[in-house]
C-alpha cells in the first residue's frame, strides 16, 4: 500500500461523518422557516389559548420576544443538524410556556378577587382576603389543577429534551473529534511535505481555520462543530437570498 492510498483510507471515514453533516445541514435550511422570527410568524397564524396546543404564541404575546428567548436558548445550546435544533426548538418553547403559567395562576385568583369583592364585608381585612382565596381556589380547583398537571408535564419534557439533547451532542463530539484528529494529522502530514492543503478537496466541512483550532487546543470540539454549522448555514441562507 503506497502513501497515496494510506491517505485515501485515513480520509474516507471523515469523509462519511462531513458528508453526513452537510446534509443535517442541508435538511435544517430546507424545512419551513429557519429564523425564530419566521416561526413566530407561522405560530402566530393558528395560536392556540391551551398550553397543550402545537402554537406557541398567544394573540397577546410579542413575537419579538419569542425570537429573542429562542436565541437565547440557541446561543446557549449551540444546536448542529435537524435533530439537535428541533431539541432546542422544542426546549424553548416547552420553557416558554412554562413562563406563562404563573400568570395565568395570578389572572385566575386575580378574577376571583373581583368577582367576590362584594363578600364577606362583616369580615376583618385578614379574614376577609384569605376567604376570597379560598372561595377562588375552591371555584377554580379543576383549572388551577390544569395549570399545575401542564406545569409538571412541560417540565418533563423539557427534562427529556435536554437529556436527548446532550446526548445527542455527545455523539457528535465524539464523531467530530475522529473527524478533526483525522484532518490534523492530514494537515501535519502535508506541512511537512511543504504541499497546501484544502480539507474541502478531501471532503471535509471543517475549514482549515477550524482543524488548526484543534490543533492548538484553543476550542473545544464542540464550539468548533458548533461555528462551522452557523458558517454554513448562513452561507446557504446568503446563497438562497440571492438567488
Amino acid at each position: 500500500m503506497n502513501a497515496q492510498t494510506v491517505t485515501a483510507a485515513s480520509a474516507a471515514a471523515p469523509v462519511s461523518a462531513a458528508k453526513q453533516a452537510a446534509n443535517q445541514a442541508n435538511a435544517q435550511l430546507s424545512t419551513g422557516p429557519t429564523s425564530s422570527s419566521g416561526k413566530a410568524k407561522c405560530s402566530l397564524n393558528a395560536v392556540k389559548t391551551a398550553l397543550t396546543g402545537r402554537a406557541v404564541l398567544l394573540p397577546t404575546e410579542d413575537a419579538a420576544l419569542y425570537e429573542q428567548h429562542v436565541r437565547g436558548y440557541e446561543k446557549e445550546l449551540r444546536p448542529v443538524g435537524q435533530r439537535e435544533c428541533d431539541l432546542v426548538q422544542s426546549i424553548a418553547d416547552s420553557s416558554w410556556r412554562l413562563q406563562r403559567i404563573p400568570t395565568l395562576e395570578f389572572a385566575i385568583y386575580a378574577k376571583g378577587q373581583m368577582e367576590l369583592a362584594g363578600q364577606f364585608e362583616d369580615q376583618s381585612p385578614a379574614v376577609r382576603a384569605g376567604l376570597i382565596q379560598l372561595e377562588t381556589q375552591l371555584a377554580n380547583e379543576k383549572q388551577l389543577r390544569n395549570l399545575h398537571l401542564q406545569e409538571s408535564r412541560l417540565h418533563r419534557r423539557r427534562e427529556k429534551d435536554l437529556a436527548e439533547l446532550r446526548q445527542a451532542q455527545s455523539d457528535r463530539r465524539d464523531r467530530d473529534t475522529n473527524t478533526l484528529e483525522t484532518a490534523h494529522r492530514l494537515n501535519l502530514h502535508a506541512k511537512r511535505a511543504n504541499k497546501p492543503f484544502d480539507p474541502s478537496a478531501l471532503g471535509f466541512e471543517f475549514s482549515l481555520s477550524d482543524i488548526e483550532a484543534y490543533g492548538a487546543g484553543g476550542n473545544a470540539v464542540l464550539d468548533i462543530g458548533y461555528a462551522a454549522f452557523k458558517r454554513f448555514s448562513e452561507a446557504r441562507a446568503n446563497l438562497k437570498a440571492a438567488a
